[in-house]
């Protein structure tokens, strides 16, 4: 057995390090919290190449003594808390003790700082060692400026993502700490240029519209709710504005952004059915007694231990219900159609009435011969009658025959006679389908011999409808039939695997027709998709969309492609939104993707087919790339066999 051994101060700073700083975004997190906690009211974060290069935050705060430098750089070294009392009642967004001296130990660190007096202290470290410090002049506050992060551990650094990934995560983390602390003016600048400014006046709604857009502010309600635990205010986006993830829900709890289901949960609860499975854009600041929370269960601190979160629950749902109706309240149609506080009794007084409406017949009603339509072929329904019995006993006497001669039957399977159903391989085709399988290559040999051995049969079971004769139609669904087998179709599926088909057949040849705009549509995003939207604008194009930066996380829209159907404005934010929620950023996939949430946008409903119309249907179908299901994977066509059908009838027992 190897010998235990005391690890170096060195390496220990380094494991925990990987507990609380795993890329750039979590630097940016842990100073800003600490700008914060100092009591901050500005805060400035600079970051170069991503922060890969260099990440400084600079705020206004208290400062740090001279004296108090070397402690700051120390592990579980901190001012916020005194004993294990104080972990029962924090109030501060870091208490560890661990962000300073986690960043110190995989990147270099430079710190100045001043508390306000005649001379400012300057300090670097690296490595998780004192480099120097001396005296220096600045204002009230600290900058921290960190560089060259994880060099001195490659393993990190190798398993960061590309410089835009790791951009877009500081961009979010900034908007979360952003809309928590609405009365903090945050700037966040990335190669000098500005991507977030706050002005820190206290307004959330204008905070959103900084993060959001305008357009998207404008369309906030406000929440408000409060019990004597907890105290709720925030902004949640009107019913009509959604979008296709969660990463637009914000939770804060006593100023600090947290990762909870149940509260998610509940806020979207409160929407109802209104949702239509998509998600609101929502800001909750929920202010509680610190005895209620444990946020030491976690490194990182986003995910929090919370007593009485059946109660919070509640109040988040109603608290969002009473918004939502009053903004339904205030809508046209309740103007125009107000609520009566006597609809009860002025229903029970009219249904006492007497005859109100009297529908009973009188006593002398007869129904005259004449009135009634003889149906055609009724004339003489004696004789008709006298015919059908005929027939069934025809019938019965043949059924008892046909059980006599099975019952005469040897019971046991004649290999050399080829059965009729479909439960055994030995069929009439065998013998065709064994000549296609010889005609395929490896088989047939020449030049052939390289391509896929895949029989007739198979390939058109796989892509392909037989030829299918129509026979009816019943609500949403079409009845066809080939070879005696019974095939349900059901048409909106249908329908959007032959709407998928095109649309994705335009955008691989890049054939799209455009409509243009006399005046160009503009779309206000949040930094964070207003980033991965500009490297996305070829992409774009190809779809059809003529979009441009427009700046001030703003594009414009010139032109659309024809085959967007319904509102453009909305149909446009929907595949925006579908693009950035996608996980696959290869264009083939994105193009599908893309083409499925158009097909079903454009095909939302069942339409009352003529029968050529139908017909149609069913031939365009045998062409589709899989006329079986739509690109969702909802079923499209269902086949029954004889065999089938005799199953459901349970014939033969």
């Amino acid at each position: 057995m190897a010998k235990i051994h005391e690890l170096s101060e060195n390496l220990t700073n380094q494991i925990a390090a990987g507990e609380v700083i795993e890329r750039p975004a979590s630097v940016v997190k842990e100073l800003v919290e600490n700008a914060i906690d100092a009591q901050a009211s500005r805060i400035r974060v600079e970051v170069q190449h991503s922060g890969l290069k260099q990440i400084s935050v600079q705020d206004n705060g208290s400062g740090i003594a001279p004296d108090q430098v070397d402690l700051a750089f120390m592990r579980h070294a901190t001012s916020k808390i005194q004993d294990e009392h104080d972990l029962f009642n924090i109030s501060t967004l870091g208490f560890r003790g661990e962000a300073l001296a986690s960043i110190a130990a995989v990147a270099h660190v430079e710190i100045l700082t001043s508390t306000g007096g005649q001379t400012a202290t300057r300090a670097a470290f690296a490595g998780g060692v004192k480099k120097f410090q001396e005296d220096a002049g600045c204002a009230k506050g600290t900058k921290i400026t960190v560089g060259d992060i994880f060099y001195n551990t490659p393993a990190r650094l190798k398993y960061l993502k590309s410089p835009k990934t790791e951009l877009l995560k500081i961009v979010d983390i900034v908007n979360r700490i952003a809309l928590g602390h609405p009365e903090i003016s945050l700037t966040l600048a990335s190669d000098g240029k500005v991507l977030l400014r706050t002005s820190g006046n206290g307004n959330l709604k204008q905070d959103v519209a900084n993060i959001y857009g305008r357009k998207v502010a404008e369309k906030m309600l406000t929440v408000e709710n409060e019990d004597p635990d907890f105290t709720l205010y925030g902004l949640v986006s009107e019913a009509n504005l959604t979008r296709s993830s969660r990463n637009f829900i914000s939770i804060l709890l006593n100023g600090r952004y947290i990762k909870n289901y149940q509260l998610s949960s509940a806020l979207l609860d409160g929407y109802g059915n209104k949702l239509g499975g998509k998600y609101p854009i929502a800001v909750l600041a929920i202010e509680a007694d610190p005895l209620l929370v444990d946020v030491n269960v976690h490194p990182t601190k986003e995910e929090v231990r919370l007593s009485k979160e059946k109660e919070l629950s509640r109040l988040i749902t109603s608290a969002v219900t009473e918004a939502l109706m009053d903004e339904d309240e205030a809508s046209p149609l309740f103007q125009l159609t107000p609520f009566k506080d006597k609809t009860q009794l002025d229903q029970l007084e009219f249904n006492l009435k007497p005859n109100v409406v009297d529908t009973r017949r009188p006593d002398d009603f007869q129904l005259e011969v004449s009135q009634v339509a003889e149906p055609e072929g009724k004339t003489d329904i004696t004789n008709k009658k006298e015919t059908e019995t005929k027939e069934k006993a025809e019938k019965k006497e043949n059924k008892q025959e046909e059980k006599e001669e099975k019952t005469s039957a040897p019971e046991y399977v004649d290999l050399n006679q080829v059965r009729e159903d479909d439960q055994y391989v030995l069929t009439k085709s065998w013998d065709q389908h064994v000549k296609e399988q010889t005609a395929l290559p490896p088989f047939a040999g020449g030049e052939e011999a390289a391509s896929p051995v895949t029989s007739k049969a198979d390939q058109l079971l796989r892509q392909h409808l037989p030829a299918l004769r129509l026979l009816g139609q019943m609500g949403g669904y079409l009845l066809a039939e080939h070879g005696g087998d019974l095939y349900l179709i059901d048409q909106v599926a249908a329908r959007r695997r032959l709407e998928y088909d095109q649309i994705l057949a335009s955008l691989e040849k890049d054939e799209n027709y455009q409509q243009g705009l006399l005046e160009p549509l503009v779309f206000d995003f949040s930094v964070y998709d207003y980033q991965k939207l500009k490297d996305q604008l070829p992409l774009l194009r190809q779809m059809g969309l003529e979009m441009e930066d427009f700046g001030q996380n703003t594009l414009l829209m010139h032109s659309y492609p024809t085959w967007l159907k319904g509102e453009v404005t909305v149909q446009v934010r929907e595949l925006l939104d579908q693009l950035l929620s996608s996980r696959k950023n290869d264009g083939k996939s994105l193009l599908k993707l893309v083409a499925a949430k158009a097909a079903e946008s454009n095909v939302s409903r069942r339409v009352n087919l003529t029968g050529a119309e139908a017909a149609d249907l069913l031939l365009r179908l045998q062409t589709a790339s899989d006329p079986y299901r739509d690109a969702s994977g909802q079923v499209a066509v269902v086949r029954l066999s004889q065999n089938d059908l005799s199953k459901l009838f349970k014939k033969g027992k």
